[in-house]
């Protein structure tokens, strides 16, 4: 891992500056990215004296000290300096300005921005006594060059979904705090200083909830919090309720998870569900799959008052920890026996591509769904994940069609009381803002994996293979028993299921907490279920060979696993006893084979036992017929 003083401003960077210029990898850039600061200002009157050669009092130097009395030299030293500060501001500026969406345009860009900061970063570190004699450079005018080279490291994850950039997001990040550059900002009169500093903690809070470095992520919180209470005393602002709200949503965020699981000492323990190395069903000798890989995923929340933190849902958040692998160590990588070239891919193959999208409207839900199309490469899939309140058809209809049963909500900039207005006008028509399955209709060209989470996702079901092209759906409960709805805001069941089953498992049968050994039997039990369903879907003689196809990849094998786990438990369960209470898919699974498999019920049974919830199961659903 680099770090400030050390590999960061030399090997690392400029080895992303290569890969960012020669790899493969696909992204897109998040929000949040900073204007110029008003420090470039001390560069402009520094460059003008120069060039002026004033002679005066006005023309002194921060330093005190007049301008002929400084040496060419350091005179050169500063000047450079404001060039590669300006210079990194433009490119930095210029990121926004880049394609969200496609795969190479903003490479190269990327790699030139990476190689202006490197260069900055080392420079004023060489020559910081002059700089700090002749220019007046500020600590916190270090901490925001770094701030940059964080964001940067941050905004390639979020290009390539290579975790690995977070945890060099999160190296600056840190020595920004250890080393106390925004210290002193307290003691100036610019409220826009203090704004850069809680900036600064919240993209920190971002990338450490990534991480599940949730320990930092509380002692930062407590800082934020600190901070903005001195902020808004100080300068009376405006923004203190937006800065609040901050603190609400990463607070909430952070209790999302239904269950703890404690250390002997009543620690929290940390539970990561990336993919890691034993975490998924393996292929064994014998299963018979397809060879299509998962390149892209597109991740739309749009679900009304459900936690979130940023731009990001906690189902969101989920889902895009399921869809990646632990982060390895980008420098520990680089330096493995034998790796000549360090611009090469990692020895395992990248995370599928993700795009995050939080509300989108349907004209940008469609450009980055085409962007991801066009760019699938061969024997590829494509994932969409949906996480949205359902649009309910308005009329009936004669003719049942692919726009004849809602969808998902879309968002509108138009207020909503006036659309339901216009809407009861006018209910022989089709909800605009609403993603109907028909939308996605033209996509299923290629392979195409849906995973729908919402109190409409039966309207996915309907779908028709028009190509011929592997398509499978996932489809969410559409209710829940009274008892759990009231944990909506807290994050669907049915993703909480796809991204940590054992967790699922644990609040449908009512426990808060529990011990980490017997977490990690539980598991254990778990992963066993997760095989012997691979081999029960394998060795299925009914199963419509489109999930086949989609098998061969590690993480949708794992995501079928454990919706098969879900499927089957909550039918098992004694409070889920209506069909709407039931995920569903498209093609539909074998019930008998597989759903309520009698093997898999006994070994669901076994895992209830262990936690002493058996008696709020069935003990076969067959019981029901």
């Amino acid at each position: 891992m680099s770090r400030l003083g050390g590999g960061a401003d030399g090997g690392l960077l400029v080895w992303l500056q290569r890969a960012a210029q020669h790899s493969e990898l696909q992204g897109r850039v998040g929000p949040g990215l900073q204007g110029r600061g008003r420090e470039a200002a001390s560069c402009a009157v520094w460059m003008l004296r120069v060039q002026v050669g004033q002679n005066t009092a006005q023309s002194e130097t921060m330093s005190g000290a007049n301008e002929d009395d400084i040496p060419q030299v350091e005179r050169k030293t500063v000047t450079d300096f404001c060039y590669l500060l300006d210079k990194s501001k433009q490119l930095f500026n210029g990121l926004r300005d880049l394609p969200q969406y496609g795969q190479k345009q903003w490479q190269s860009y990327f790699g030139r921005t990476f190689d202006v900061y490197t260069k900055l970063w080392k420079f004023q570190q060489q020559h910081r006594q002059v700089l700090d004699n002749r220019y007046g450079l500020k600590r916190w005018q270090i901490g925001e060059i770094a701030s940059k080279i964080g964001q940067l490291y941050y905004h390639y994850y979020l290009r390539t979904s290579e975790t690995s950039y977070l945890n060099e997001a999160f190296s600056f990040y840190s020595a920004i705090r250890q080393r106390s550059y925004y210290s002193q900002v307290t003691k100036e009169d610019r409220p826009e200083l203090v704004v850069k500093k809680l900036r600064y903690y919240a993209r920190f809070i971002v990338v450490c909830l990534l991480l599940n470095k949730m320990d930092v992520v509380k002692d930062l919180v407590k800082e934020l919090s600190d901070e903005i209470e001195d902020y808004t005393h100080r300068f009376n602002t405006e923004d203190q309720l937006e800065w609040n709200l901050v603190l609400q949503e990463v607070a909430a965020f952070i209790e999302a998870d239904p269950v703890m699981v404690l250390n002997d000492d009543n620690t929290i323990v940390i539970i990561s569900n990336r993919l890691s190395e034993g975490s998924g069903p393996a292929l064994e000798q014998g299963m018979v799959v397809g060879q299509l890989m998962l390149a892209d995923a597109l991740i739309i929340g749009n679900c009304n008052n459900q936690v979130k933190f940023s731009e990001l849902t906690i189902d969101m958040f989920r889902m895009l920890q399921a869809l990646e692998r632990e982060p390895m160590n980008l420098t520990s990588q680089m330096n493995k026996p034998g790796l000549q070239d360090p611009a090469e891919k990692p020895m395992k193959r990248e995370n599928p591509h993700k795009y995050l999208l939080y509300k989108p409207t349907f004209s940008q839900l469609y450009t980055f769904l085409a962007a991801s199309f066009k760019e699938l490469p061969a024997n590829s899939a494509l994932l969409i994940y949906l996480s949205a309140t359902g649009i309910f058809p308005t009329g009936r209809s004669d003719y049942e069609g692919p726009y004849d049963f809602g969808g998902v909500l879309t968002n509108s900039n138009r207020d909503v009381v006036n659309g339901d207005a216009v809407h009861k006008r006018n209910q022989s028509y089709k909800e605009m803002h609403c993603l109907h399955p028909g939308d996605l209709y033209p996509f299923t060209r290629k392979p195409l994996f849906i995973i729908v989470d919402s109190s409409n996702s039966v309207a996915y079901k309907n779908f028709t293979n028009l190509f011929g092209q592997p398509l499978v759906c996932l489809l969410s409960p559409t209710s829940y028993p009274k008892a759990l709805q009231d944990h909506s805001q807290r994050g669907s069941l049915f993703t909480l299921f796809l991204n940590n089953p054992l967790m699922g498992f644990l609040f449908i049968s009512g426990l808060s907490s529990m011990r980490k050994g017997l977490w990690e039997k539980c598991q254990d039990h778990v992963r066993k279920i997760n095989r012997d369903i691979a081999q029960l879907l394998t060795h299925s003689r009914s199963i419509d060979q489109a999930f086949l196809q989609f098998f061969g990849d590690e993480f949708l094998r794992l995501l079928l696993t454990r919706f098969i786990f879900c499927s089957a438990i909550l039918r098992m369960h004694k409070s889920f006893r209506e069909t709407r209470n039931y995920p569903e898919t498209y093609p539909p699974l074998p019930r008998d084979e597989l759903l309520e498999n009698l093997h898999l019920q006994k070994q669901i049974l076994e895992l209830a036992s262990i936690l002493d919830v058996r008696n709020l199961y069935l003990e076969s659903t067959m019981d029901e017929y």
